[in-house]
């Protein structure tokens, strides 16, 4: 039967969250960045998604996947607990190729009216394309609607979109593509609304398991401007994902208790307010 096929990823979860230590397993996390996409929903019903989040004590996620069904089905089995990002790909090659799609603007439009969404992304953008037109109207897109952007991106990208609404809100991904304590503090004290995930960087911020200083510094100052993240960017890193939160608390566990809370849960949930919060259409 079908169901069979669900079995084996929720019993590779389990005996890893059995062994995390009792003041690491105790601390909630809000995982502001996970994928659900086509491959993910043929292996992890929207229930065994549940599950897991229940094992690792996550008590919510931004989630977005390709195509947007998968993301629709697992909000609509749980929207206290699921925060939906419009994902803009149809395919997984569109990540190189959005911004040209001189039609996605509308469609994305047209997708916006269902008004549970609380955001647009992962956008994969570069410098050499920060100037497009696509990603020009996806900004106003996003003003429009009062949406958060996600964006995977380097430096030049995240200038040029504050150049065009300097009241955007916006999470940037995996701490950007250079992800360097000093550029990070300089970015987050020239925009005040710009937010920083730090998913798929735990062995840079803590090699070993270890908080390294110059990372310590960095979120003792900024405390209230970053969150932490698995990114299940292929179907393989469910399988890992108990070890990954694992990770993210051994370092969060090295901080102060009032700056790990910060990082672990509180700041995701200021930034989406309560659960179940959505913008309307």
């Amino acid at each position: 039967m079908r169901t069979n096929t669900y079995l084996p990823w929720i019993s590779l979860l389990l005996p890893a969250c059995l062994h995390i230590p009792v003041a690491h397993a105790d601390m909630p996390i809000f995982d502001t960045h996970l994928h659900y996409s086509r491959q993910d929903a043929e292996t992890i019903r929207p229930s065994d998604f549940i599950h897991i989040m229940d094992l690792n004590h996550i008590t919510r996620a931004v989630v977005t996947g390709t195509p947007n069904t998968h993301t629709t089905s697992l909000y609509l089995a749980s929207p206290s607990r699921i925060v939906p990002f419009l994902g803009v790909y149809q395919t997984p090659d569109d990540k190189e190729r959005w911004h040209q799609d001189v039609a996605l603007p509308v469609r994305v439009k047209r997708q916006l009216e269902s008004g549970y969404w609380a955001g647009i992304g992962e956008l994969h953008l570069f410098a050499r394309n920060r100037d497009s037109a696509v990603f020009k109207d996806l900004i106003q897109l996003a003003r429009d609607h009062n949406l958060i952007l996600l964006m995977h991106c380097d430096p030049a990208v995240i200038d040029s979109l504050f150049q065009q609404n300097p009241d955007a809100r916006v999470i940037w991904a995996h701490a950007g593509a250079y992800p360097y304590p000093p550029l990070l503090n300089d970015y987050l004290a020239r925009y005040p609304n710009l937010s920083i995930d730090l998913s798929v960087r735990d062995e840079l911020i803590a090699p070993g398991g270890k908080l390294g200083s110059e990372w310590e510094e960095l979120l003792l100052d900024n405390s209230d401007r970053f969150m932490v993240g698995v990114d299940t960017y292929s179907p393989v890193r469910w399988s890992h994902y108990n070890d990954v939160v694992q990770r993210i608390r051994t370092w969060l566990t090295q901080l102060p208790e009032d700056v790990a809370t910060r990082l672990a849960y509180r700041n995701a949930e200021h930034l989406f307010g309560p659960a179940g919060n959505r913008v309307s259409p």
